[in-house]
């Protein structure tokens, strides 16, 4: 709405931007990254989920009317914006803890010691990228400021990186940058965020952890450039906690997961980066936002009969609000990511089951009640879906949510059995898998190649 304000504003129409009390210092920070820090705006008092049909009328009528109309009738006064510095400017000078009080007070760091960006530690970044150092990668929301090479080398740095990831993180941010991918909805109300899944000999290269513990800290690779991924966000794209990052609960980075490529080979399944649409083999970098997530235990069978019941079910378990991008209001957007351990792909693959073999045994199995499904869209989430079989008869829905009248009758919880998304990870010894619940439109699955420079080779063995 902001956006389609300041829009008008410059255009000389008036406009009035209705925010929720809640969100006001959200609205101040998203106009002052648009260039227009005073788009005039009215308030809405309290939340109008948890109103009465008479407060929401009191509320308009005497708060909200009032400030729509002082906004369309009075011009917003002219605010400044405050000058940042030049990108190769030093900004401060002084001990370690000197550094890291005042990256912190200025909402430079995510509140973790970091590593200070010194010149020469950002130019020893530099020198494993092809790319010129001010070549933009793209223009990142809300803050609308340029995703530039050096600035990757910056946070690179502090994120406590080695070098030699730079061209990793090169194509994590053309990746972020992607209007596809959707990165203006980073800070919205489920606090989902971003897991990079990483595919490719770079993985073995660089010594990223694709086995026990893949989504724990304490392997450099996988922990540093997930933690980049969060300084980047803030740094660059401009989510600051009370400001433009609005998760009512939030959550912190994730790790970087990388495919057991070994496996993935072994057993003939096609890897993400192939699903993703790149040549075998090729290096890669995929994100996708996601709500939440949740282990697996202990999926026992020798056949995978026997096993799908139990990940299917607790698949559809997972799933709630989720739903809206399936049926609501980004119809067919819905993207879960299964994590199978290499005992469950190769129990499956043994019986003769392709990876698609699996997803279409998940679509078909992976089900929920209609009459719930319904419940949750028009009651509990209020997204105004009160009949699927209207929404089917109206071509939104594929048949298969409406094959009968029974309110029992099961329906899945995506499109088609393509929209789930299965990477082999993990644990060797373990008959586990962890279902990832996908924020839909606020962060669509999007791929880069990590494209490494020329001397890759010879930086790697000097060392440099």
């Amino acid at each position: 709405m902001l956006r389609a304000s300041a829009a008008c504003e410059a255009a000389g129409i008036p406009s009035s931007s209705i925010i929720g009390e809640g969100f006001l210092n959200l609205a101040a920070a998203t106009a002052a990254g648009q260039g227009t820090p005073k788009l005039p705006i009215a308030k809405f008092p309290g939340h109008p989920g948890v109103q009465s049909a008479e407060e929401l009328r009191r509320n308009t009528l005497e708060v909200t009317l009032d400030g729509v109309i002082d906004s369309l009738l009075n011009a917003p006064e002219q605010g400044s914006m405050d000058a940042e510095p030049g990108a190769r400017d030093i900004i401060f000078k002084g001990t370690l803890d000197d550094i890291d009080a005042y990256f912190y007070d200025n909402e430079f760091s995510d509140g973790l010691p970091f590593r200070p960006p010194t010149k020469e530690r950002v130019e020893a970044f530099l020198r494993y990228t092809d790319r010129s150092a001010d070549e933009v990668l793209g223009i990142l929301l809300p803050d609308h400021r340029a995703a530039t090479v050096w600035s990757v080398a910056i946070n690179g740095v502090m994120a406590g990186c080695r070098p030699e990831y730079m061209p990793v993180l090169v194509a994590l941010i053309e990746a972020m940058a992607d209007p596809y991918y959707g990165v203006e909805h980073s800070g919205n109300t489920p606090g989902s965020d971003t897991l990079i899944t990483i595919n490719g000999p770079i993985i073995k290269e660089l010594g990223f952890n694709y086995t026990q513990g893949v989504m724990r800290d304490g392997i450099r690779a996988n922990t540093s450039i997930g933690r980049f991924w969060r300084l980047y966000l803030r740094n660059v794209a401009g989510f600051l906690l009370h400001k433009n990052d609005k998760g009512s609960f939030g959550n912190t980075w994730r790790v970087v997961v990388a495919e057991n490529e070994d496996v993935v080979s072994e057993i003939g399944w096609e890897s993400n980066s192939v699903e993703m649409g790149f040549p075998s083999g090729t290096n890669t970098v995929t994100i996708a936002r996601y709500a939440g997530g949740n282990h697996i235990g202990s999926v026992c069978g020798s056949t995978p009969e026997q096993m799908m019941p139990y990940l299917a079910e607790y698949v559809a378990r997972q799933h709630f609000w989720h739903l809206t991008f399936t049926v609501g209001v980004t119809q067919g957007s819905l993207r879960p990511l299964i994590l199978l351990s290499p005992i469950l792909a190769r129990t499956m693959a043994a019986a003769g089951w392709s990876k698609q073999d699996f997803k279409r045994a998940l679509f078909e199995q992976a089900r929920m009640p209609a009459q719930y499904v319904e419940r949750i869209l028009r009651d509990w989430t209020q997204k105004g879906i009160w009949d699927l079989r209207d929404e089917v008869r109206l071509g939104h829905l594929p048949k298969v949510f409406y094959e009968s009248d029974d309110p029992d009758r099961l329906v899945p919880i995506v499109w088609n059995p393509e929209d789930f998304m299965v990477t082999v990870t993990g644990d060797v010894a373990r008959n586990s898998a962890y279902i990832f619940t996908h924020n839909g439109y606020g962060g669509y699955p999007t791929a880069r190649e990590i494209r490494l420079p020329r001397n890759w080779k010879a930086l790697r063995a000097s060392g440099a």
